[in-house]
């Protein structure tokens, strides 16, 4: 559950009957719910703190005026999650800034790994992200929602809206292509093991 909710919060289908009725206060106790994951999530795409509150007031707009067409017997994250995913594509898009925003999420993704121990740690590192970087980008995005925001493969498919089975295929043949542009670095092929 999200930080600042717990057992004793009403569910999410609660606050979206609430909602349909006009009461303001559900969709304020939804926004608090979970605002942090959803604000996360367009920063890790777009990397523009302002485009990504942007996206976050936008989501919850559209929470507001989809109330009537969501489900009460599910939870609302996996929704605004997706909403948040294809308005920061849509921005992107339009500002085509897909290579910036793939260099700089790899580059975050790639810096924490433990290369240090690594002699060649610079040389290393870029191997690493120019391989992810000739990804196709339908799996540079889903390595970058489950390695970087640690996302799960159901959360992903819901988010992207495609079955779980897609993501966990993209994965996989990002990993296999990793292992394979990889193969003459070893400290780096090890590294693309510790990701399965």
């Amino acid at each position: 559950m999200e930080t600042g909710a717990n057992w004793q919060d009403p569910p999410d289908g609660t606050l979206i009957l609430r909602l349909r009725q006009g009461d303001t206060s559900a969709l304020a106790d939804i926004y608090e719910r979970y605002k942090d994951r959803v604000y996360r999530t367009a920063l890790a795409i777009t990397r523009d703190p302002a485009a990504a509150e942007d996206i976050l007031q936008e989501c919850f707009v559209r929470l507001f005026t989809h109330a009537d067409g969501l489900r009460t017997t599910e939870p609302v994250g996996p929704w605004l999650y997706r909403v948040a995913v294809n308005l920061s594509v849509d921005w992107l898009s339009h500002r085509q800034r897909w290579f910036g925003l793939i260099n700089r999420l790899i580059e975050r993704w790639t810096a924490p790994l433990r290369v240090e121990r690594v002699v060649e740690e610079r040389e290393l590192q870029e191997k690493v992200q120019n391989a992810i970087r000739s990804l196709p980008l339908s799996q540079q995005v889903v390595v970058v929602l489950h390695y970087l925001e640690g996302l799960s493969l159901k959360e992903i498919a819901e988010i992207l809206e495609v079955p779980e089975g897609t993501v966990k295929s993209r994965l996989h043949y990002a990993r296999e292509a990793l292992r394979e542009r990889l193969t003459e670095w070893r400290p780096a092929v090890e590294m693309v093991y510790e990701l399965t």
